[in-house]
């Protein structure tokens, strides 16, 4: 079983910039494609990205494309999130999720396609 701690989170002014990280516990972490969600206030959880497990593939979201980057590091069985131009409306708490399913259905950004996700870290975008 994966655990996955998410890291990083904190108050950004708008137009700021943050990277957030997502830690396994496992050492078989490389073979799991790794999303990342949000969740804001009053709102559903929305897929945000994900990663393949080689790192070499990544997705997004329409809503996020251009500002959010994903990337990893499967020596340090770390996941990062780079948000750039930081919005308001980018406020929420964010999740890591890890999943084997195939890519192709990943990227429909069903969460339940996802077996092991963290705790989540709070971002909160000030103007």
């Amino acid at each position: 079983q994966v655990q996955l701690v998410e890291s990083a989170g904190g108050l950004v002014q708008a137009g700021g910039s943050l990277r957030l990280s997502c830690a396994a516990s496992e050492r078989t972490f490389s073979r799991y494609t790794i999303g990342w969600f949000r969740q804001a206030p009053g709102k559903e959880r929305e897929f945000v990205g994900i990663i393949s497990f080689s790192g070499l593939s990544t997705y997004y979201a329409d809503s996020v494309k251009g500002r959010f980057t994903i990337s990893r590091d499967n020596a340090k069985n770390t996941v990062y999130l780079q948000v750039i131009d930081l919005e308001l409306e980018d406020t929420a708490v964010y999740y890591c999720a890890a999943s084997e399913v195939q890519w192709t259905v990943l990227t429909t950004g069903r969460q339940g396609m996802f077996d092991y996700w963290g705790q989540g870290t709070q971002v909160t975008v000030s103007s």
